[in-house]
């Protein structure tokens, strides 16, 4: 049976999930989600893209990228932070194999029934991941998760971040966006998941 077609065209915003194999916690420990930040960063450096928000978690990682008119398919920087990474990880621990559980699942954003409200609901489903799966108490507290950034302008979640449009639409300052954006978080507690999730 083929592969699904994958749709990888410039200005798109991409959520990514990639799976470790056989959903191992492989990304447990504080070094391995280090090292992981770490290829984002270098992955920054060598290809011009939009990391909107990330998730580290023990056996998957969350991606929201935009891509750009003048850089890199998708494709081609997913591949990267994942062959990078599991070279990385494999050399660190004297191992060898494959380390992700296969192709990476994509959805775009802008294919969403509202994508405008999606993201910003997307972007905290992503934030309280650790706290769904027991890691933690307040979404706010986990280390390897970008929502700070949507919070405090001046923060460091190990990674530079790029607000998104839509974000940046939510009004005129960033304190206005930060209260807006706020709204979303009490959403997502309330449950009020009006979008569906893919």
């Amino acid at each position: 049976m083929p592969r699904p077609y994958r749709i990888q065209e410039p200005e798109l915003t991409y959520h990514i999930v990639s799976q470790c194999i056989e959903w191992r916690d492989m990304i447990a420990d504080e070094e391995i989600k280090e090292l992981f930040l770490e290829v984002l960063r270098r992955s920054r450096q060598k290809y011009e893209y939009r990391l909107i928000a990330y998730c580290i978690m023990p056996n998957h990682i969350h991606l929201v990228i935009h891509t750009t008119r003048e850089g890199a398919q998708i494709s081609r920087i997913v591949q990267y932070i994942k062959a990078r990474f599991a070279e990385m990880y494999n050399k660190l621990l004297k191992r060898t194999g494959p380390f992700w559980n296969g192709r990476y699942k994509d959805s775009i954003i802008q294919f969403a029934k509202d994508a405008f409200h999606y993201l910003l609901w997307l972007i905290w489903y992503l934030a309280f991941n650790p706290v769904r799966k027991r890691l933690c108490a307040n979404p706010l507290k986990y280390r390897y998760s970008s929502i700070l950034a949507y919070l405090d302008e001046d923060t460091d979640v190990g990674v530079p971040i790029e607000h998104h449009d839509f974000f940046l639409k939510l009004g005129n300052t960033f304190k206005e966006r930060v209260k807006n954006f706020l709204r979303y978080e009490d959403m997502y507690r309330k449950r009020h998941a009006i979008f569906d999730w893919v």
